[in-house]
């Protein structure tokens, strides 16, 4: 991974910006759409963007920021870049952000294009009931690990929740009052068939997004194990008797 994906709320808070052309307006209209309060050079910010177009004149103003400790975006170059601004997906309350280490711009804004089409416009309203309904939710499942089965159950493909079903938010009840089978604790052996991820099955893929835990061989490859949640246990060995939760055995064929 060549950098971490964050979100910063920068509601009232000062950006930086140099610049006055048609790309400075652009990252303009983001900032302030972002409740960002736009400022010029010499003002306090921990932030700024840069978008100027002559090489000279943007790599100077950089390096004036960066010696203030000022994290910089130069637009249209990557190497002057502390941080990159990625397409972005608005359903608010939910964003999603598509970045390529600032390779390419076209192939992010085809992505966003892509998923813009995959998600339906009620997708925030999914967002929102979930978060009105978290006293439920904790009443109903306690364990933080069953709660996390719970939802994940919930949202899958299919299931009550599923994110792509534009009704989704009118089910939170439903899905509350319902028997969900929680799986208890479970090892579960995926045999790969080649060192690329694409040959995962569908099923195999969501269980490497549910596991708690992953057990493989040292020579499974990163791509593979990347298929699994970032915060899932990655353990080079035999499995543990024991474990709970959902632990996924990665096998060779």
């Amino acid at each position: 991974m060549h950098s971490l994906p964050i979100f910063l709320t920068l509601t009232g808070r000062p950006v930086i910006l140099i610049g006055d052309g048609e790309a400075a307006m652009a990252k303009r209209r983001l900032l302030e759409r972002a409740g960002a309060i736009v400022v010029g050079e010499r003002e306090a910010a921990l932030l700024a963007i840069v978008a100027v177009e002559d090489d000279e004149a943007a790599a100077a103003a950089v390096e004036r920021l960066r010696a203030r400790n000022i994290l910089v975006n130069a637009v249209d170059r990557p190497r002057l870049c502390d941080f990159t601004l990625p397409a972005i997906v608005d359903r608010d309350p939910v964003l999603i952000a598509i970045g390529t280490g600032a390779q390419s711009a076209g192939l992010a804004k085809a992505l966003r294009q892509r998923i813009e089409a995959m998600l339906p416009a009620t997708l925030g309203q999914l967002a929102n009931a979930l978060f009105a309904a978290r006293p439920k939710i904790h009443a109903k499942w306690p364990a933080p690990a069953d709660r996390r089965r719970a939802i994940d159950a919930g949202l899958a493909e299919g299931g009550v929740l599923d994110p792509a079903d534009p009704a989704a938010a009118t089910r939170i009840d439903m899905w509350i009052g319902a028997e969900i089978d929680l799986g208890g604790d479970r090892l579960v052996a995926i045999r790969l068939r080649s060192d690329d991820p694409d040959d995962l099955t569908i099923g195999e893929a969501r269980l490497l997004g549910q596991a708690d835990r992953i057990y493989h061989a040292a020579d499974i490859p990163a791509v593979i194990l990347d298929r699994a949640r970032a915060d899932a246990v990655r353990i080079a060995g035999d499995p543990v008797a024991g474990a709970t939760g959902l632990s996924i055995l990665l096998e060779r064929t």
